[in-house]
């Protein structure tokens, strides 16, 4: 293949990887998104098979990355340009380029893949699981992290996500990577990968094994769902008609928990009119028989800002709070010399201060509720440290977020499917509160049980049952991080490459 067609054709398939992100994949059919991101895979892997060179490799990967995550993070440009007020140009080269630089991982994978493949199909197999998954944590760790997109949320309703509570989603997408890499290697000797790949789906069909148990009664819960345009969100003139609203609601609601979404509340407590938060607090006090969680930003000039979750219910002495620990670069505080970059955009509240990694839970009629705010259920391995205790790990894992920054686009169902990734992980329940959507319950097998439509104003009144337990992904990770999936991916790295190297001036032939 001339090496043009060969690039193009890397970027069709990361393109195609994208597009097993989108709504519209998992609602024409529940396997759609994961039979779509291993042809995908397979494309590319037959790519590398057949480069000539490391650096052919390199660029191959490097494009079908930047494909895909451009596909998958695109609206990012929604925020910059439309609410941040950067101009289009420089808005569009900033998600371009954000997408070409967090695929130089996938490169270095294409580069060392082609570099010291052996030509054994099952090591050769193993060699690029374990770089796929070092490529994927390095996204979700450097700089932060921004693992968005991850390979394994687009095998969520495939065999595969049985896995999820032993290996969580980077675990999950390296098993997948294994065995797309087991077909591509195999190429016209289908009977090699036949046996590991029989093991794994079989082991995939088997039942989910359950790790919690159901924990007490459930809860009526009432989640608010204002639907606030984020240009109209801290104008003057709108904020006294958003603040009556959500005070009507939290007042009406019939539920033992009422939750508001991230900054349904935009002000500070003391900027509010007179009297406002005091009647908050009043509504939960005594006799009333609720608790409510409320997303607001607390703290002062003096003592930095922080973005915040307030639980109010009688019977505590102070609320309730929590503040959000995984910050967003630029949207919630500003990396060390990007202060010029900021000042492009035009975000209030742009450097916040972060709260404990193992925060502590809000107990309502005995279910542990754990606040995160945000695209803080991204990162499953952070939210394990709260496990590690099972008397007081979470028995329902509650999201308030405004995803108003990002308009109507992909990025609403793609938070949707992180959210049911961490239900899977954790076996626990989801309850997510957020101004324009979307809001849902999602229970302890990782299923949307109810929602509201995404872009409206309501309320979506319904229930959601606990679950206690702690799952082996919960168990490791919430003492160790990734870390052991760092070890065994270099692991698989090092001997697959560790042993019959391929010798530089004479590659194998290409297979298939």
């Amino acid at each position: 293949m001339a090496p043009r067609a060969a690039d193009g054709f890397s970027v069709l398939a990361g393109a195609v990887h994208a597009l097993a992100l989108s709504p519209w994949a998992s609602g024409l059919h529940a396997m759609l998104p994961a039979l779509m991101q291993t042809l995908a895979l397979w494309a590319l892997l037959r790519l590398l098979l057949r480069a000539e060179a490391p650096r052919q490799g390199a660029r191959r990967a490097w494009l079908y990355g930047t494909a895909w995550l451009i596909g998958a993070t695109g609206w990012i440009y929604v925020s910059l340009h439309h609410f941040g007020g950067m101009p289009a140009p420089i808005a569009g080269a900033a998600v371009l380029l954000l997408s070409a630089a967090l695929s130089g991982y996938l490169a270095a994978v294409g580069w060392a893949w082609v570099r010291w493949r052996s030509g054994v199909w099952w090591r050769d197999a193993g060699m690029f699981a374990g770089l796929w998954l070092l490529a994927e944590l390095a996204r979700a760790l450097i700089f932060t992290g921004f693992p968005w997109g991850a390979s394994g949320y687009g095998l969520i309703d495939s065999p595969l996500d049985r896995l999820a509570p032993w290996l969580g989603v980077y675990g999950l997408g390296a098993v997948w990577a294994w065995c797309v890499a087991c077909l591509a290697c195999g190429g016209r000797r289908w009977t090699a990968p036949v046996p590991l790949l029989a093991w794994v789906l079989a082991l995939a069909w088997l039942p989910s094994a359950r790790f919690t148990q159901m924990h007490g009664q459930p809860l009526r819960v009432a989640l608010l769902q204002g639907n606030v345009p984020q240009d109209e969100k801290f104008a003057n003139e709108r904020i006294v008609g958003m603040l009556l609203w959500h005070a009507a609601q939290l007042k009406a609601a019939d539920a033992d928990l009422v939750m508001a979404p991230e900054t349904a509340i935009p002000l500070l407590p003391a900027q509010l009119p007179e009297g406002y938060w005091d009647a908050l607090v009043a509504m939960f006090g005594e006799g009333s028989g609720r608790a409510a969680l409320i997303g607001v930003p607390l703290g002062s000039f003096e003592q930095g800002y922080s973005n915040s979750v307030v639980g109010l219910k009688a019977g505590q002495a102070d609320p309730y709070r929590y503040d959000k620990h995984h910050l967003v670069p630029f949207g919630e505080f500003i990396p060390a010399g990007f202060h010029w970059f900021v000042a492009l955009m035009n975000m209030p509240l742009g450097d916040f201060s972060r709260g404990p990694l193992d925060a502590p839970s809000f107990t309502v009629r005995g279910q542990r509720i754990a606040p995160n705010i945000c695209y803080e259920d991204l990162f499953g391995e952070e939210l394990a440290s709260r496990f590690t205790d099972k008397a007081r790990s979470p028995t329902v894992l509650a999201n308030v977020s405004n995803l108003a920054w990002f308009g109507d686009t992909v990025a609403i169902a793609q938070h949707v499917q992180i959210a049911r990734m961490r239900s899977l992980e954790f076996q626990v329940p989801s309850i997510r509160a957020t101004n324009t959507g979307a809001t849902v319950v999602i229970d302890a097998f990782g299923r949307v049980t109810d929602r509201m439509p995404t872009q409206t104003r309501g309320v979506l009144n319904t229930q959601v049952q606990g679950f206690a337990g702690q799952t082996p992904f919960a168990w490791w990770a919430g003492r160790f991080g990734v870390w052991p999936l760092v070890a065994l991916g270099l692991l698989l790295a090092v001997a697959g490459a560790g042993r019959h190297r391929l010798s530089a001036s004479a590659p194998p032939t290409p297979v298939g």
